[in-house]
């Protein structure tokens, strides 16, 4: 964790209506910027409202006592924020299902966008920090590769090679497991060590335990848009609380520092 630096995400007493919805209820969290954090949670849980509120694509209601802050500002220009964030979500993957190639994809984080567009002109320095991410993460093959050629895995890699291209502190993992084959989802996890190890720090969002890489030291758990806890992940994860947050009786075992549960 990097001291002396705005936190990453502060939010007190935050509330975010979606629909009839109330998605986060009074929601106060502390995340420092290079911290290793997971948020569990099953859905429904206010998990995916939370990044959508970082990410500036809903606000919180407006009342006192209320305040949300990132990485030390609480107004930002949209545009100007996202390109800070490294942020790796399903709803980037299925926008990026085009014929656009690996190093578009790349190259897009510099615009905010999936893909280039004509009306975006990226310069040398551009190109030579999108080659340099692909190769960072070992997939420089994909660079000329339409990501409609690509498997789900080898695309989720680009995305996290599109996220790294700012140098961002943290790295936003909004459930990064989903569509991900067994092979895929075990090269993910060790992309996620490499990059923990590496001094980045990782903000997961999850539903699943076993996504959780041995350098998260905190988890975070979500129950209807409220923290039921937060702490160290071994006082956190425990049978009787995993069995509480998603209603289903399971049992919990670990592994290799990894966390797994049986129904």
């Amino acid at each position: 964790m990097q001291t002396g630096s705005p936190a990453l995400l502060e939010l007190r007493n935050v509330t975010v209506v979606r629909g009839e919805n109330v998605a986060l209820d009074k929601l106060s969290l502390r995340i420092e910027a290079g911290e290793h954090v997971c948020i569990l949670g099953p859905n429904g849980s206010g998990k995916s409202t939370l990044i959508k509120a970082i990410t500036r694509e809903c606000y919180p209601v407006a009342q006192e006592g209320s305040s949300m802050s990132i990485l030390g500002r609480s107004l930002w220009n949209v545009f100007e924020l996202r390109s800070k964030l490294g942020i790796v979500s399903p709803d980037l993957l299925s926008a990026c299902t085009t014929d656009a190639t690996g190093l578009d994809v790349v190259l897009s984080g510099f615009f905010s966008s999936t893909r280039i567009f004509p009306n975006h002109h990226p310069e040398a320095e551009h190109r030579a920090r999108a080659e340099a991410s692909l190769e960072r993460l070992g997939v420089s093959y994909l660079a000329k590769r339409p990501v409609m050629e690509m498997s789900s895995g080898e695309a989720k890699r680009t995305l996290i090679a599109r996220a790294l291209v700012h140098d961002p502190q943290t790295l936003l993992f909004d459930e990064p497991g989903n569509t991900l084959d067994i092979s895929s989802q075990v090269e993910l996890r060790d992309t996620m060590r490499g990059l923990a190890g590496n001094g980045l720090g990782i903000l997961l969002v999850t539903h699943y335990v076993s996504e959780i890489i041995p350098e998260i030291e905190r988890v975070v758990l979500l129950e209807r848009g409220q923290v039921l806890a937060d702490g160290a992940k071994q006082e956190v994860l425990t049978s009787e609380r995993l069995s509480a947050l998603f209603r289903v009786r399971v049992q919990l075992f670990r592994e290799d520092g990894y966390f797994y549960v049986h129904a």
